[in-house]
């Protein structure tokens, strides 16, 4: 019988090959966790953080500030397919033609990357309909020139979107509205100026944000002169059942006839934010001191007009669970000091929640420990108000509507009174 015999050459070899082997798919390894662990720019922070965006994609170059679909156009890029990131060679304002949605995910807007005071997008709204999302430094100023009832950037029902240092203002509807998705962050934008009477359907409208999402972060954000929704923490039928929002470090100014309210069977955080009262907020009134007013879904919301459940509104009765500490409200220090009492309890409509609102409810909503809130620079909100004026929006060079908007927020001020202007031209900056 034949037998072969291993020579130790043969052994050696075979013994080292394998160890090299085995390292290499342990470095491997190490290496895709290290990537994926890497976050989408320095600075991203909370549950968007890790949004890849177009990294490791095509460059596609903004050269013309005309809006079509030619090769240049902002428009031609983004409806491009695969991982690709756009930069700007040039600066000024694009008005866009019609409403500009990003269908094609794994982007990058990198508005930075303009020179000069940066690019305006303006006219209709841009809207996020796709995942893994980053876009940073860039104004939005729709107006109302192209009809309807615009939003100025908004995401729904998307995961891992991260908006970074953007100026989002005089929008017909909400400003900036992120909402009903999932790894999402809205961090160091200036939200100002929805516009108050410009044709809305209903009416009195300049409303802020609606914010919510199964993880989703809302830091160092400054919301100005809005009307309502300051913001609006808003479930959506594909997240309202695990929504889990983290807001801190935001500042508030200026709110008129509603501020901070909603949360219906929502999960928050509200930690160290800074309100302001300006001259359109009621005085001598319980908003002026609000931090949050929290609702209920009532048995009419959930139910159709013939009585069935509606399914897109279920959670009847279900109150939401929050965490609420630090809030400073600029000339209520008894409000700062004790959050709940005045900023929370005080503000809940008993007579919208279908008597729902009891001792036992009272003491379940006030969580004892905060949520999860993944990585987040946290300040006092005192430091954050500071903060968040000198770098919050498009600020690498600020234009004259986003100074103004420091300026008032900073004074105690407020320039323009909502008004409608026949076929108005706006002028964004």
């Amino acid at each position: 019988m034949n037998r072969q015999v291993n020579s130790p050459i043969q052994t050696f070899s075979d013994k080292y090959l394998i160890q090299i082997l085995f390292l290499l798919l342990i470095w491997g390894g190490v290496c895709k966790a290290t990537a994926s662990n890497l976050v989408a720019f320095p600075g991203a922070e909370g549950f968007g953080r890790y949004a890849t965006g177009g990294r490791g994609g095509k460059v596609y170059h903004v050269t013309t500030l005309q809006d079509g679909l030619e090769k240049g156009t902002l428009r031609h890029a983004v409806m491009q397919k695969g991982a690709r990131t756009i930069v700007f060679d040039i600066a000024g304002t694009i008005f866009l033609n019609n409403n500009l949605r990003i269908v094609s995910g794994d982007l990058t807007i990198a508005g930075q990357t303009a020179p000069g005071q940066g690019i305006c997008i303006a006219r209709y709204p841009v809207t996020i309909q796709a995942d893994n999302i980053i876009v940073r430094y860039l104004r939005f100023r729709v107006g109302n020139e192209g009809g309807g009832e615009p939003d100025g950037l908004g995401s729904t029902d998307c995961k891992n979107v991260i908006i970074d240092h953007c100026s989002i203002s005089w929008s017909v509807d909400e400003c900036c509205s992120v909402y009903g998705g999932e790894n999402l962050t809205v961090q160091w934008c200036l939200i100002s100026e929805s516009l108050r009477t410009a044709g809305h359907a209903k009416g009195r409208h300049g409303y802020g944000a609606i914010w919510g999402g199964d993880k989703a972060s809302f830091h160092h954000n400054l919301l100005a002169h809005h009307e309502s929704r300051v913001p609006r923490l808003g479930p959506r039928p594909s997240t309202q059942q695990r929504e889990h929002v983290d807001m801190r470090n935001n500042v508030f100014y200026n709110w008129a006839g509603n501020g901070c309210y909603g949360g219906e069977g929502m999960k928050v955080n509200i930690v160290n934010n800074y309100y302001k009262p300006g001259p359109a907020t009621p005085k001598n009134q319980p908003i002026r001191y609000r931090i949050a007013s929290i609702g209920v879904r009532t048995t009419k919301y959930c139910h159709r007009a013939d009585g069935s459940p509606n399914v897109w509104h279920p959670m009847e009765h279900v109150w939401g669970k929050f965490y609420v500490t630090g809030n400073v409200i600029e000339g209520h220090p008894e409000v700062s000091r004790d959050n709940w009492t005045k900023g929370i309890y005080e503000q809940i409509d008993k007579n919208a929640c279908d008597n729902t609102f009891t001792d036992q409810v009272k003491q379940d909503m006030r969580l004892s420990e905060p949520l999860f809130a993944d990585v987040i620079t946290t300040h006092g909100a005192e430091e954050a108000y500071n903060l968040v004026l000198k770098k919050a929006g498009c600020s690498i060079q600020r234009d004259l509507i986003d100074k103004r908007i420091i300026r008032e927020t900073q004074t105690g001020t407020a320039q323009y009174i909502g008004s409608v202007t026949p076929n108005a031209k706006d002028s964004p900056g």
